[in-house]
């Protein structure tokens, strides 16, 4: 392997396919043209971390078909607050500008898949 190929591998799992929700923004992407998924969590949520990586998988396998974010509750708790949202991690979906699903705790990447699949 090269140095350049070692770069390439290197800068490839740099990239963040998620995009950051916010209050600010959640609106545009909610209404956009893709199905939304949104991923709301908080530092200190150990079940949180691991559905984390599941999410970014995922974000990436999904990559211009759905688009996938990630709210931070503790700094936009607003928008957990809006959506009713009690426990984390939870994720939403999504479609139309419409809820169409939700979903509570950790899950296998197989489990969370299924919701992503629905979307389409």
């Amino acid at each position: 392997m090269t140095f350049a190929d070692a770069n390439k591998i290197i800068n490839k799992r740099k990239i963040k396919m998620e995009v950051e929700i916010t209050t600010e923004n959640i609106e545009r992407y909610k209404n956009g043209e893709l199905p939304l998924v949104v991923d709301l969590w908080a530092t200190w949520c150990g079940p949180c971390r691991m559905v984390g990586p599941i999410i970014s998988e995922l974000a990436e396998e999904y990559d211009g078909k759905i688009v996938v974010g990630k709210c931070d509750v503790e700094e936009n708790d607003d928008v957990a607050a809006d959506y009713g949202v009690r426990n984390i991690p939870t994720i939403l979906f999504f479609k139309n500008g419409e809820l169409v699903d939700k979903f509570v705790g950790a899950a296998s990447k197989a489990t969370i898949e299924e919701k992503f699949k629905a979307l389409l």
